[in-house]
């Protein structure tokens, strides 16, 4: 499975889904999505189906949008 380090939104879904006091295994079910999906997606997995990531995401009330990668050097 390739990870990435840093990966914001799986990091986003943990705190909110830990928030919400749901574990992983409620997550999924009320999500519709797979226990596997939300722990890879929690883990860092970078090769993810967006589809999913805007189910999952939805649940709290947000969704993944396209947009420009910050690069170094670059005005916040």
């Amino acid at each position: 499975m390739e990870k990435d380090k840093e990966n914001p939104i799986g990091t986003y879904l943990r705190v909110e889904r830990k928030k919400a006091g749901l574990t992983q295994q409620e997550f999924a079910l009320r999500s519709g999505l797979g226990l596997r999906f939300i722990r890879d997606l929690e883990q860092g997995k970078t090769t993810v189906r967006l589809d999913k990531v805007n189910q999952a995401l939805e649940m709290f009330g947000s969704m993944a949008i396209p947009g420009n990668k910050p690069r170094k050097g670059d005005p916040k």
